[in-house]
């Protein structure tokens, strides 16, 4: 391993056996990438798959010619591995949750809340239907009674008409069909709301990812520019080299003095600065998480919701309505004489109606055509956990991936690495002298 990272990081293969194992080496990577990289855009970013396939093949093709052609690019594309680990990484995982929730949580939300919807508009069907037979219930009733009042012993009595004047009306297929109307309205708002909210995710989502990506190459290439240019980046480190230039000076006691303010690039020691840095990504993090279970929350809640409805709509039972109707017609005779000689008064019984009639309110069908409600996937939840693992992993080992970087680039340029540990060197002493 050690061989095969040497020939990686020279900058001219020294013979022919060099040169085709850095062109294997160079291949093997690319595969890998290539793949990485059209599975990230079929199924992260949900690219066609014969874009992805052009865009991975000639994705390829160039990162193989760059990597086999380039030694600066080699080392930018292997400082690439580890800034991952850093906070561009967290970023693209940060894009990976958000299209993971709009494309497999929003949609159960919205599934559920339509689940809602038809509930009650069931519910509004069959309680309009059981209102209009009411009214017709209310029909038969006044003519029943009209009969009745109709029907007295003497004609001199009857009535010119008993008959009610009840306006009933014959035409429910209007209100069923402004009912139809208006849910395949609410329908259409929820379906263009759901398609706005994909679409404008999507494509948020893939302008921040190639955002990201290129910054982090840029990142990269940022890095390793300061490392060639600047002594004083990111140099503050105890290095084996800079052990044994001390060692060979006589002047190991340089690196014991300052031991408060440098640290070994393998070593688990933080400075103060960098265990600051990793609470603050730690509260980004955080508030994040924050965040995405608020959403978790609303697909749980909307479920809740939908089932507790479609359960208790089917336990709807039917409300009885009584209509009792009593009718007595009597007539006195002479009552001014019984008045006089102070006697009750006699009545005639002309007609007696006194009858009930029954009728049900219906809520609920089994006609009602009600989808049920879509649970939450749980696969989802544990992607999004694993990931939000994975976020909080890279806050901690962020500082380490920096160190990492340091070594692939000192690993590339050695000579520029003697340099800078020759100024730190040159720092400890100027700074043990004074």
């Amino acid at each position: 391993m050690a061989e095969l990272w040497w020939i990686y990081s020279k900058p001219v293969p020294a013979d022919g056996r060099e040169l085709w194992t850095l062109f294997l080496q160079c291949s093997c990577i690319t595969v890998v990438i290539g793949g990485l990289f059209y599975n990230w855009m079929f199924a992260s970013l949900e690219y066609s798959w014969h874009l992805s396939v052009a865009m991975a093949i000639s994705f390829s093709l160039l990162l193989l010619l760059t990597l086999f052609l380039v030694h600066p690019a080699r080392c930018v594309f292997s400082m690439i591995m580890p800034t991952l680990g850093t906070k561009q990484g967290r970023k693209l995982l940060f894009s990976t949750c958000i299209m993971i929730a709009v494309v497999n949580i929003t949609p159960n939300i919205i599934s559920n809340i339509k689940t809602i919807l038809q509930v009650i508009k069931c519910i509004c069907k069959n309680s309009s239907d059981s209102l209009l037979n009411s009214t017709a219930l209310l029909e038969t009733v006044s003519w029943e009674f009209g009969d009745a009042i109709q029907e007295t012993i003497h004609s001199i009595y009857k009535p010119m008409n008993g008959h009610f004047r009840f306006s009933l009306l014959q035409n429910s297929s209007l209100i069923y069909q402004k009912m139809h109307l208006a849910g395949e309205k609410i329908s259409r708002e929820f379906l263009s709301v759901e398609v706005l909210i994909k679409d404008s995710v999507r494509v948020a989502n893939r302008l921040a990812a190639g955002f990201f990506m290129l910054y982090l190459c840029f990142e990269s290439t940022w890095y390793l520019k300061n490392y060639l240019t600047n002594l004083c980046f990111d140099n503050f480190y105890i290095t084996k080299k800079l052990e044994s230039l001390a060692a060979d000076r006589r002047a190991a006691h340089l690196l014991v003095g300052s031991s408060k303010k440098l640290i070994r690039p393998r070593g688990l020691k933080l400075s103060w600065e960098e265990v600051v840095l990793c609470l603050l990504q730690a509260m980004v993090v955080t508030v994040a998480l924050m965040l995405m279970l608020v959403v978790v929350a609303m697909d749980h809640f909307a479920f809740s919701v939908a089932d507790t409805a479609v359960t208790k709509a089917a336990q709807f039972s039917a409300v009885p309505v009584t209509l009792n109707i009593k009718y007595k017609v009597e007539i006195g005779i002479m009552p001014f004489l019984f008045k006089v000689f102070r006697r009750p008064s006699e009545e005639l019984l002309l007609g007696d109606f006194n009858k009930t009639y029954h009728h049900y309110l219906v809520f609920s069908s089994a006609s009602c055509r009600i989808s049920p409600p879509t649970p939450p996937n749980p696969s989802v939840l544990l992607v999004v956990g694993l990931l939000f693992c994975i976020l909080y992993s890279t806050v901690f080992l962020e500082t380490y991936a920096r160190r990492l970087c340091r070594d692939i680039a000192a690993s590339f340029f050695p000579s520029c690495e003697e340099k800078r540990v020759l100024h730190l060197y040159r720092k400890l002493a100027r700074r043990h002298r004074k």
